[in-house]
């Protein structure tokens, strides 16, 4: 038995930009970091040799992979060949939140499979091929950020280069600082979840026209800047910047906020909050908030939201267990 674990991320600054319409006219660059939330994968002999067994939010068990519904299990198994395993999907946070969940789910298979069939691959391999499973073969109108986030963990500067390649840089910070930045570091559930896929078809399109495209490059010069006054330990400089890249990634697409989120959000900035964004695509799910720890006990009592408390995930993608191989 095989059980490999997966981050989810938080997204800080140019999401949007890892978008192939984007990145192949400008190339793009995005700051993000894995948390301590994560999606497990679990790989086991099944009882019967011929059969796949599949337990997620339902169970399935078929003889032909073809019969398979759930198309991300669908085309992992068929990369594969498998057949003869059990393999069950459990997470700590529900999908179409925001945090990713997709691709960790994309990366944690491979990552599980690979480990069953006795190959180490490394945490590059596992995100490149969670993209080109999503964007290519699944035609998903995503972006290339949740995967490597997913493999990697860590906090990071992603750069998303014309070519298709991708450049992983770890932000390097003092230590206390590092713990400073986990510590303002708020998360509070919205209600609700969705599908991303509307959303950044329409982002997609528009981020390479006129004024989004403008603004989408803006976010780009914003995630640099945070980058700078990350690895200069000024850790305050995240609010303000998370606050100027949340009023340019709600022009680039209709849905993205809501008058709900709008209000959560004003709330939490008179409550004192520097700054803040919703993640993902938009629409719903987790608002991410930067807050001095003198503020917080009044922004928490001011918001009407379910808050998760995480820290930052320093591994990526790992397998967690290795049982002893049973004979059949």
């Amino acid at each position: 038995m095989i059980i490999t674990r997966t981050p989810f991320r938080v997204s800080f600054c140019g999401g949007g930009s890892d978008l192939p319409a984007f990145y192949q006219k400008h190339g793009g660059c995005v700051v993000s970091a894995g948390i301590q939330k994560y999606m497990y994968l679990s790989v086991h002999p099944a009882f019967d040799p011929e059969t796949v067994v599949l337990k997620y939010s339902q169970t399935e068990i078929v003889r032909n992979v073809e019969e398979i519904k759930h198309r991300y299990f669908k085309e992992i198994i068929k990369k594969f060949g498998t057949a003869g395993v059990e393999l069950v999907s459990t997470a700590d946070i529900p999908a179409g939140t925001g945090l990713g969940s997709s691709s960790s789910f994309t990366v944690g298979l491979l990552h599980a499979l690979y480990s069953y069939t006795g190959k180490y691959v490394s945490k590059e391999r596992l995100a490149e091929e969670a993209c080109q499973i999503e964007l290519e073969n699944l035609g998903e109108p995503i972006g290339k950020q949740d995967q490597y986030a997913a493999a990697f963990g860590g906090l990071n500067f992603y750069s998303f280069n014309s070519d298709g390649s991708v450049f992983v840089e770890p932000v390097i910070m003092r230590a206390e600082s590092y713990e400073k930045l986990e510590d303002n570091l708020l998360l509070f559930y919205t209600g609700g979840v969705h599908s991303a896929s509307d959303i950044l078809r329409e982002q997609g399109k528009n981020v390479t026209q006129g004024e989004k495209e403008e603004n989408q490059l803006r976010m780009c010069g914003l995630a640099r800047d945070l980058r700078g006054y990350l690895q200069k330990n000024e850790t305050e400089m995240l609010g303000e910047i998370l606050d100027e890249s949340w009023q340019l990634k709600r022009t680039l697409a209709g849905g993205i906020s809501s008058p709900a989120i709008d209000e959560y959000y004003e709330t939490a900035r008179k409550n004192g909050a520097a700054g803040g964004k919703l993640l993902g695509a938009g629409g719903g799910g987790f608002l991410l908030l930067y807050a001095d720890g003198k503020n917080q006990g009044r922004l928490r009592r001011a918001l009407p939201l379910q808050e998760i408390q995480f820290s930052l995930d320093r591994q990526g993608s790992s397998v967690i267990y290795v049982g002893q191989k049973t004979e059949r």
